[in-house]
Formats: structure tokens, sequence, C-alpha cells
């Protein structure tokens, strides 16, 4: 008799997580294709504007993969970055959608927003980076200062880093200690 209860107790929980949980499964998917669809949107308006700056489309054609990340930096002293975009293989055309963040200490005041975009030489470079995890230990050095001067087409260890605001691309992208992992929450299941 105790066991016809608990099955009947069980039956009607599973009963009430299909008819409310459906609802909130599904906004969650439709939350995730929306903010997959904005990504997708501003990769492309990126990689565009990259590719028409004196030098990018050399870059771009010689890499293997890119990543492009909107980032916002905020700090009063100490300062944090954080920001969304994905990773794509040229050749595959497989796409991974990631997270980035960061944290630093210093003279920071203010908040900023700008693109990071990355270039990976080879597959094998763009497999480790979407693994997720990823770490960037180096300072990544671009060759130019402000919109209309050249990018460098040059790799270092295999991946090129350029960072640009709406003024143009940075003399320095600094993305030491900077994480980047995959946003699971956006993966299509």
């Amino acid at each position: 008799m105790l066991s016809l209860r608990k099955h009947r107790v069980w039956s009607g929980l599973s009963v009430l997580l299909l008819v409310f949980g459906s609802p909130f499964v599904a906004a969650q998917d439709e939350k995730a294709a929306k903010e997959r669809a904005e990504i997708d949107a501003e990769t492309a308006d990126v990689i565009k504007e990259f590719r028409a700056m004196n030098g990018g489309d050399a870059a771009y054609n010689k890499a293997a993969g890119y990543a492009v990340f909107r980032v916002t930096k905020a700090g009063l002293g100490a300062s944090g970055a954080g920001g969304g975009g994905k990773a794509v293989d040229k050749k595959a055309g497989t796409q991974s959608y990631m997270r980035m963040g960061s944290a630093g200490v210093g003279f920071t005041f203010g908040v900023s927003k700008y693109d990071i975009v990355i270039l990976f030489e080879t597959p094998d470079k763009l497999a480790a980076f979407t693994k997720g995890g990823w770490d960037s230990a180096a300072t990544a050095q671009a060759a130019a200062g402000s919109a209309g001067t050249e990018i460098s087409s040059t790799f270092f260890e295999g991946v090129a880093y350029y960072q640009f605001s709406k003024k143009g691309l940075m003399a320095s992208a600094d993305v030491s200690g900077t994480k980047f992992w995959i946003a699971e929450e956006l993966t299509p299941k």
C-alpha cells in the first residue's frame, strides 16, 4: 500500500513537472536563441568592419578560424571586463558560443566598450581555444593606433589579437589574464 502511495505521489509530481516545466524550458530555449541571433549579427558586423580595415582582409584570409567578442570593461580602482561572442572554424563552418572575463587592479575609472577579434593560424589553435577554459597569458600587440592604419597579419604562437572601438584599432590589445569559456546555456542541444 505504501509503495502504491509513493508511486501516485511521484506520478503526480512528474505530471506537474511536465505541465509547468515545459514552458520554463521553452522560455530558456527562446532566450538562448535570441542571444545567439544577437551574437551572430554582432559577429558579422565586427568581421565586416575588421576586413574593411587596411590589412584586415589579408589577416582574415590567412586564418583557419576566428573569434569575436563584444566586451564591456568597467572600473573604479579595480577593474573587470566581460563579454560574449563566438569562435568560428572557417573550413568546417562550426561555431562555438563563448563567454570571456577578466579582473584587474590599478588606475581604472569609467566604462568602455570594445570588440576583440582573435585569429587562429591553424585548426589546432582554434580547437584548443574552443575547448574552453582557455587563459590568454600573452599580451597582444596590434600594429595600429587609429582607424585606417594597417593591420598586421603576423601570428604570435599561432594566434593574432586585435582590439578596437569605434575610434579604430587600439595600439595594444591587452588580454593577459583573460579567461574564455564555452557558454553552455547558448549551446543548442
